[in-house]
């Protein structure tokens, strides 16, 4: 299959964010230690293009409304039985090499992996591992902005405006390319399948993320609500990557 090719913003490599869509499943304690043990494995021959990366618990709020309304709802909010289960940044040479890197993650085995370019990097600590919360920025399709445009850049303002406000609180953060860019990674009976586009279609496209440290759920959340986006989504990092 034929792929975008795209252009770094900065420097030879690009980073791309992996959303990890993973099928609910109930597995035995044996069954949990074979897919640990593959995670490991995936870290030891990925780890020097991984930049950040973790499982996320279940739990999540939602805040919608931007900053000056924010509204406040808890979750979590999956209309099926698969969810956002992790993420990793990743750090490649071109698309091609992302997907490779996309292939081998094991939640692509079972479910899913949305492979999004990163447009912009907010001077992230990557190498940082105090994170603890996952901020994810979510906007109606109508209301994406392409990345370099004068209204991409006006909100870009805004995004100074809350990092000047949250301090030491990010830990690192990042817009995505729009979504026709994201491409979805699947791995069936040893062979990869390959689809332009989000893993779904959805009334909410996401795009950017931050990573946040802070002391509990509820300055997390007061965090979240600062961020100017129509909907951010919280989750807790669950800190059982070892990277």
């Amino acid at each position: 299959m034929e792929h975008k090719v795209l252009l770094t913003t900065g420097g030879d490599d690009m980073q791309y964010l992996a959303l990890l869509i993973r099928q609910d499943r109930d597995l035995t304690p044996d069954e949990q230690a074979t897919e640990m043990a593959a995670y490991q494995s995936f870290h030891a021959s990925a780890r020097s293009a991984i930049r950040a990366g973790d499982a996320l618990t279940p739990e999540s709020t939602r805040i919608s409304g931007g900053p000056d309304a924010p509204t406040i709802t808890d979750g979590p909010f999956a209309e099926g039985a698969e969810v956002a289960g992790g993420y990793y940044v990743f750090e490649a040479e071109n698309l091609d090499d992302a997907l490779e890197l996309a292939r081998g993650i094991p939640a692509a085995r079972h479910g899913a992996i949305e492979l999004r370019p990163i447009f912009h990097t907010f001077d992230a600590e990557w190498s940082r591992s105090d994170a603890q919360w996952l901020a994810l920025l979510l906007e109606p399709p109508s209301s994406v902005n392409t990345p370099g445009t004068p209204e991409w850049q006006a909100e870009a303002e805004r995004h100074g405006e809350f990092a000047a406000a949250a301090g030491d609180h990010i830990v690192g953060g990042a817009a995505l390319h729009e979504p026709a860019t994201a491409t979805t990674v699947r791995v069936r009976d040893g062979q990869a399948l390959l689809t332009d586009g989000p893993f779904a279609e959805s009334a909410e496209i996401a795009t950017g993320f931050y990573l946040l440290t802070a002391a509990d759920r509820d300055e997390a959340v007061k965090l979240a609500s600062m961020i100017p986006a129509s909907t951010v989504e919280v989750r807790q990092l669950a800190g059982v990557s070892g990277l």
